[in-house]
């Protein structure tokens, strides 16, 4: 691969350890890492001209379904609370074929790029009619993205008390089988790694707390990261109370379920002591408050969550409870939550912008980038600045109060996967149409 030198670039909002903001400098990318940070720069390289541009690090999406894409705005589940909504929506997902997580995978991750997100961490945990994770695993990989996958299950049917039907459960020892399979056959845990898979047990009201211990040791044991559903809205309280005797937070210590190398999604029903545990043991946060203002969840207590020192980063959800995948706009969405219930000062779009980076990769253990420095792997968003929507902006590095939500170029391991707002790397108009002749069908 050709190298590339961005030049001139009119901002650069670092995230780096000193939080460096930078102007009209030039950035050199070589063999998919920043080589070279600095002014007039020269090299045998492809030129991308970055005046009037402000470059951050690529966006990071903590949690998202895929394979929900293909179930926006679905009747009968626009209004309902989690479980209800959950339930309308099982029996649709229960006829999706292999194709069709793919070409919802393929819209998912078209539409996330579009929005400045290089890196993405998927949840798909119900695999009818022969479905697998290898299939959004393809759609990544064709797509050009630095994937995430998390191996998800149900394992607990509504005959035996949870929520799900019986027909979308699979059998504990299926589940642990099928997932030493893809940690041996994808898991690349090297620096700059495209794919990572991580063990994910889709729920407390989902699956057993057996095989919620037996993932954790699976995962130990393969040296891969643990991530579920966790303390979401009040019915999750209720159930956890009810079914297990406890709190989401004991539950999760009680079955090995925190450290650094486990995330939650959601989590909006924290209290002070599931925060101080969780900060105790570096246990990350995936905060989708989009898709948590959709469902009626609440508002994560992000603020204090910061504070204590859990880490956090940001997760559209899925599309059938977000019904959208922009990153950049569920960053804004971070910051205007925080807000409207602790005040105008309670966080700054600079802190939402590196929750929005920085934050999520280092939820997802990735040291490797999530920021623009020298030796990181170059994902790298670049954001017009004499677009409309930043007009009479006296900061561009504010671009979450004013700003564009869709990315000019987006560069992934070096490679240009957006150039002047257009994916490369897919035919956009072609998949759209796909997936809504696919819609019709499961209408019918």
């Amino acid at each position: 691969m050709r190298d590339t030198l961005i030049k001139n670039a009119a901002f650069i909002a670092t995230m780096d350890d000193a939080s460096r903001e930078l102007r009209d400098v030039d950035i050199l990318v070589s063999g998919g890492v920043i080589a070279e940070i600095g002014a007039g720069l020269t090299a045998d390289a492809e030129i991308i001209d970055a005046k009037g541009f402000l470059v951050t690090p690529g966006l990071v999406n903590t949690h998202h379904h895929l394979f929900q894409t293909l179930t926006r705005a679905v009747p009968g589940a626009q209004d309902s609370l989690l479980f209800g909504w959950l339930q309308r929506l099982y029996p649709i997902w229960s006829g999706l074929t292999p194709e069709d997580m793919y070409l919802s995978a393929q819209i998912g991750l078209a539409e996330l790029a579009l929005s400045g997100c290089s890196t993405v961490a998927d949840h798909m945990y119900l695999f009818p009619n022969g479905s697998r994770l290898d299939d959004t695993i393809a759609a990544a990989a064709d797509m050009g993205m630095r994937f995430h996958p998390t191996r998800g299950s149900m394992s607990i049917g509504v005959s035996d008390g949870g929520l799900p039907p019986d027909s979308l459960v699979e059998r504990e020892a299926d589940i642990l089988e099928d997932s030493i399979r893809l940690i041996d056959q994808f898991h690349d845990a090297s620096e700059g790694s495209m794919c990572r898979v991580s063990l994910a047990p889709c729920s407390p009201f989902s699956v057993s707390q057996d095989l919620m211990r037996d993932s954790a040791l699976l995962a130990r044991d393969k040296r891969v990261m643990l991530h579920t559903h966790l303390a979401e809205n009040n019915e999750d309280i209720r159930y956890s109370l009810e079914k297990f005797g406890c709190r989401p937070g004991q539950y999760a210590e009680d079955l090995g379920w925190v450290g650094d190398d486990v995330w939650f999604a959601h989590a909006v029903k924290l209290d002070a002591q599931e925060i101080d545990l969780f900060a105790k043991h570096q246990t990350g946060v995936a905060h989708c408050p989009c898709s948590n203002c959709r469902l009626g969840s609440g508002i994560a207590p992000i603020r204090e969550m910061r504070d204590a020192g859990v880490p956090v980063g940001l997760g559209v959800d899925g599309s059938a409870s977000n019904d959208s995948g922009n990153l950049m706009a569920e960053a804004r969405q971070a910051m205007l939550m925080q807000r409207v219930s602790k005040g105008a000062d309670a966080m700054s779009a600079r802190e939402a912008l590196h929750i929005a980076t920085r934050g999520g990769a280092e939820v997802l253990g990735r040291d490797d980038c999530g920021q623009i420095a020298v030796g990181k792997r170059a994902d790298i968003a670049m954001w017009d600045i004499t677009s409309i929507e930043m007009a009479g902006s006296w900061d561009p590095i504010a671009v979450l109060l004013a700003g564009p939500q869709k990315v000019h170029n987006l560069l992934v391991e070096g490679r240009q996967i957006v150039r002047d707002g257009i994916l490369t790397t897919v035919d956009l108009p072609l998949a759209i149409e796909r997936q809504n002749n696919r819609v019709g069908a499961l209408q019918e």
